[in-house]
């Protein structure tokens, strides 16, 4: 997937400069620094593309992924610079997951997030290709738990955030989020072992979730 906005110049000149913070870039941007937007984007694109990926069909995703970071121009006066911009990526790109969802007439989406899957808003199936049948299994058991269950998992194993900051972007307190979590690896290991093509299957992938978390994190770069 391309840049925002074309080709972006390169310069090199003299010295190295220090890289600006990602805020730094969003101020620019704001300001019309076309060429920030893209750094920015660039820095970006493989955790809010994944994000959305394994939700929605890529297409869908593609076209999240870009209204995403336009968002967060628009949005940049009611983030707190408490959190990263991480952290803010994400909240938006929650928020738009669930606006795409009101857009398909699913009004109660954002309810829906804490108890329905996925599967249960009637979304498709992922058009990624998992080489191994341990990823398969869990890339299918993410998307049959419920939606913010399944952000919480992606977000604190997949790309990093402390639970303090899974907290921001799911609005609910740091405490609840490590709860959550906990009930999150229940739920995936009951689907798991509900869906798994042999128990020796199932049973390996919730033994190992840990290392299969991340080869499939891999597997969507």
């Amino acid at each position: 997937m391309g840049c925002l906005f074309g080709n972006v110049p390169q310069f090199l000149y003299g010295q190295a400069v220090a890289e600006p913070s990602d805020f730094e870039l969003l101020e620019q941007w704001r300001a019309g620094d076309r060429a920030a937007g893209n750094t920015l984007f660039s820095r970006h694109f493989r955790p809010l593309f994944r994000f959305f990926r394994t939700k929605v069909a890529d297409e869908v995703a593609e076209d999240l992924t870009q209204v995403s970071f336009l968002a967060c121009v628009d949005g940049r006066d009611k983030f707190r610079n408490a959190s990263s911009f991480r952290t803010y990526l994400f909240a938006i790109a929650r928020n738009q997951l669930f606006m795409h969802f009101r857009k398909l007439g699913r009004r109660e989406a954002m309810t829906a997030f804490e108890t329905q899957s996925m599967v249960d808003l009637g979304a498709g199936p992922s058009t990624l290709v998992a080489a191994r049948a341990e990823q398969r299994l869990l890339l299918e058991a993410l998307r049959r738990i419920p939606v913010d269950f399944q952000i919480a998992i992606e977000l604190y194993y997949w790309e990093g955030l402390p639970t303090a900051e899974v907290a921001t972007v799911l609005e609910i307190p740091e405490g609840t989020v490590r709860s959550r979590l906990t009930r999150a690896r229940e739920h995936l290991a009951k689907q798991m072992r509900a869906i798994a093509e042999s128990p020796k299957l199932a049973e390996s992938t919730v033994a190992d979730f840990e290392r299969w978390a991340q080869s499939l994190r891999d597997a969507f770069d």
